[in-house]
């Protein structure tokens, strides 16, 4: 069975501790990643079966209040986007690589769900804010056409629209660019 996962951004870092506390005790979710980013946000993920991260997600929702930027809740989020949002999936063999930029950290969940969901592709990384001045972006591989598609897929969906600050699909990359990848 595929978990769901539920994101929430907010603009203050004491209210996202204080979301991440009452999602925690609200619901059966575990927890994947709370933490502050720039500019001074609090990104919070979780997963777990729908209507537990749903109740989650409104509980933190309603503490965040108006310092709620952006929330998400996937049904059935595919495995590799909570891989990658980790940095714990480096694919044996890098091909064409495709990267997706986003204004939005919440967009690059989104996008990255539909890019994977598109294609038989890898994800590499999704980066969510962190020292990137609250942008984000995903990182992907796989032979060029399946990118392709996957790329288009992924900013191109309904809840990325908008979002998106550039997107590039690179063939062959230089080896010492794979390297830097890693």
């Amino acid at each position: 069975m595929r978990e769901s996962i539920g994101f929430l951004e907010l603009n203050s870092i004491a209210k996202g501790v204080e979301a991440a506390d009452i999602v925690l005790k609200t619901a059966d979710v575990r927890l994947i990643s709370a933490k502050a980013g720039c500019p001074g946000k609090y990104y919070l993920l979780f997963c777990g079966d729908v209507a537990a991260v749903r109740s989650s997600l409104e509980a933190g929702e309603q503490i965040g209040g108006d310092h709620v930027v952006d929330s998400c809740l996937i049904p059935r989020v595919h495995p590799q986007v909570i891989k990658a949002i980790n940095m714990a999936n480096m694919p044996d063999n890098l091909n064409a690589i495709g990267v997706m930029e986003f204004y939005s950290v919440t967009a690059s969940v989104y996008g990255a769900d539909a890019a994977v969901k598109a294609a038989d592709v890898e994800l590499v990384e999704v980066r969510l804010g962190t020292g990137i001045g609250g942008k984000s972006f995903v990182i992907l591989t796989g032979e060029v056409a399946a990118v392709r598609e996957s790329i288009e897929c992924g900013v191109n969906s309904p809840n990325a629209k908008g979002m998106v600050v550039s997107k590039v699909v690179i063939p062959n990359p230089h080896p010492e660019l794979l390297d830097s990848l890693m």
